[in-house]
């Protein structure tokens, strides 16, 4: 059979992974998938897992949602609606429908592929890229299909380095020194090391590259399966490893970095702690994301907005902002922002100051609040003269506050209080 000409990724479909509740992020997930979460001022967390099989040359591209889709819906009807079947593009939102079966919904990773064969099968794609849409991080999957294919592989499995010690909560991969996998392990205790670097491991990103025959064959052996939970990291990946050939694509290989980005950028933002630093570390002179990089954009719904406001000048009333980000239709009515994202259309008024805020849309604080290392829903409105982030046991009977003092505050704990 002679290989695809051009490009792999021409031949390609993305197929994202988008059903899960992400419920470590606590109450931000009480409306909305994890992948729906926004983040970085204006973008949506799967508009990364999106962007990179665009920019790859992918334009096919398919997302199964499942638990509360309707945010994530909606964002991507809105944003991600430009791909045109006349043009041999594709993009199809796969609700869990019970499609197999009336009482069935997604029962697993590799369900939620298994149950949409038809709809893979009518574009016909030689290959398929399985992605999870709830990780930041720039990559170009080209070089990956082209290991894919050059090794011959049953499964190409995307890895990212990590220390060891911190390798327990993810799927680690136990990989030789030619990239075959001969272990992978879901969330062990004593993970392995690294060839030649036993203090850091390789752990899964959730990216799996398959020939679409191949993967069709193990969907539907694994379904026929009674003991399986049809999932791909704790039954799909561990039966190849063991009856096939899987090898180990690792991410420096194909991240992508700007001039401005010292090192390869992946983040699982799945804590209000990570999800909080992330976005606070984007208001950084150098952050370790570059969200200004034009060779590869991060496509999203371009909500229309008019521009940032800053207003009042007077001694104590000034509209201000340092080391921050602030999004469009956001107006700092004589206020202090310092360190913190705002996104679009927040409103801050006169005499508050926020210090590392991370302010979801539409959101205000009224006059006098004093916010410190929060996180804010969107739409929330903050009473005046509220304090957050001064008082670590007042904050903590009153919102959602982690084990590195972040507070989450929804609109919800605002009404009890």
């Amino acid at each position: 059979m002679t290989q695809p000409t051009g490009p792999l990724s021409r031949h390609a479909m993305a197929y994202v992974l988008a059903g899960g509740r992400g419920s470590r992020l606590m109450e931000l997930t009480d409306k909305r998938a994890k992948p729906a979460v926004h983040f970085g001022g204006k973008s949506r967390i799967i508009d990364f897992a999106l962007s990179n099989a665009l920019n790859s040359g992918i334009r096919r591209i398919a997302v199964a949602t499942q638990y509360k889709a309707h945010s994530l819906i909606r964002h991507l009807q809105a944003g991600w609606n430009f791909l045109r079947p006349e043009r041999n593009e594709g993009f199809d939102i796969l609700p869990a429908s019970q499609r197999v079966s009336e009482s069935q919904w997604y029962a697993g990773t590799a369900d939620a592929v298994y149950q949409n064969i038809d709809i893979i099968r009518s574009y016909a794609p030689e290959y398929i890229v399985v992605l999870a849409g709830d990780h930041i991080y720039k990559m170009d999957y080209e070089p990956m299909l082209q290991q894919h294919v050059e090794q011959k592989a049953d499964v190409t499995v995307g890895c990212v380095v990590v220390p060891r010690a911190e390798a327990s909560g993810f799927g680690v991969v136990h990989a030789d020194a030619s990239d075959r996998v001969i272990g992978f392990l879901e969330k062990p205790a004593d993970p392995p090391g690294m060839p030649g670097d036993p203090d850091r491991s390789f752990a899964s990103m959730g990216i799996y590259v398959f020939k679409t025959d191949y993967l069709f064959e193990q969907l539907q052996r694994d379904a026929a399966d009674e003991t399986s939970s049809h999932d791909f990291g704790k039954d799909l990946i561990p039966y190849i490893v063991q009856h096939g050939l899987a090898v180990a694509h690792p991410f420096e290989r194909s991240c992508v970095r700007s001039s401005n980005e010292a090192e390869a950028y992946w983040r699982d933002v799945g804590t209000i702690d990570a999800y909080w630093e992330a976005n606070v570390a984007l208001t950084d002179v150098v952050p370790g994301l570059d969200l200004y990089d034009h060779s590869w954009p991060i496509w999203t719904y371009a909500e229309i907005t008019p521009p940032a406001k800053f207003v009042h000048e007077e001694h104590g009333r000034r509209g201000e902002a340092h080391t921050s980000l602030v999004s469009g239709g956001c107006v700092v009515s004589g206020a202090s922002v310092h360190k913190s994202l705002l996104f679009t259309g927040v409103r801050v008024n006169s005499y508050s100051a926020l210090d590392g805020a991370v302010v979801l849309p539409y959101a205000e604080v009224e006059r006098g609040v004093r916010l410190t290392n929060v996180v804010v829903d969107r739409g929330v409105r903050i009473p005046p003269n509220l304090v957050v982030g001064e008082d670590s046991e007042l904050d903590a009977r009153r919102f959602r506050r982690s084990e590195r003092g972040i507070c989450l505050i929804t609109q919800a704990m605002i009404e009890k209080l």
